[in-house]
């Protein structure tokens, strides 16, 4: 089996993040697509944030119809901060020995990958697969640590889209899967704002999370 974990905070999910997790999906032949929505920030707040179990329960609402994604909640229910390396060990273990998976993360956070907790061990017990994001370049991976050196031109036709994947193979044995993913304009900043002002969200969203939203009155 090959696994797909995406995590993130879905504040709100929209229909961009459906459109990548459905892309990558496609495009690599996951059997499975797990959904990992952050928890709360520990011993503060953050008021851009709804609380975990509304981030939660929409992001169940929008993956219910499809029979490929699952919701884990481990991170959203953890009484302390979450880390990737915890999260991806935790999952592991509860598939059968041989089972593949897949760190599905934006650019632009793949980019501040070497500061995280364990990043080296990360990269050794999964496979990262890399989604292009708007105002990011992949030629920018050249000079990131951590990475072998990858011929620039590879990069650019990505951010050129004269081609739309490329594999690199790392030093653990796992392979880095480059996606240049077809552009679906929206962001959750803007469908904060937009709720905010009164305006309607409901061709940015999947309709089953725009009720939610109105009916428990989040971010208003």
């Amino acid at each position: 089996m090959f696994i797909g974990i995406l995590g993130g905070s879905f504040n709100p999910i929209h229909n961009g993040h459906l459109h990548i997790a459905n892309f990558v999906h496609r495009t690599l032949a996951l059997d499975r697509l797990i959904f990992v929505p952050t928890g709360d920030p520990p011993h503060k707040p953050a008021t851009s944030l709804a609380p975990a179990h509304h981030r939660l329960e929409m992001v169940r609402l929008a993956t219910e119809s499809y029979p490929h994604f699952v919701v884990d909640d481990r991170e959203a229910r953890a009484p302390t901060v979450s880390y990737s390396i915890d999260t991806v060990q935790g999952i592991k273990h509860e598939f059968p020995t041989g089972t593949e998976f897949g760190f599905i993360i934006g650019l632009d956070a793949f980019l501040d990958f070497p500061s995280w907790k364990h990043a080296t061990h990360l990269l050794e017990i999964c496979q990262f697969i890399v989604c292009s994001r708007p105002g990011v370049a992949f030629s920018d991976l050249q000079s990131m640590p951590l990475l072998p050196p990858t011929p620039q031109s590879s990069l650019l036709n990505l951010d050129h889209q004269k081609s739309h994947r490329l594999d690199i193979a790392l030093p653990s044995g796992n392979a880095l899967t480059l996606l240049s993913v077809p552009p679906c304009e929206v962001s959750a900043s803007q469908i904060r704002e937009q709720i905010a002002l009164h305006r309607p969200i409901g061709h940015w969203l999947p309709p089953s999370v725009e009720s939610y939203i109105i009916r428990h009155q989040v971010y208003q």
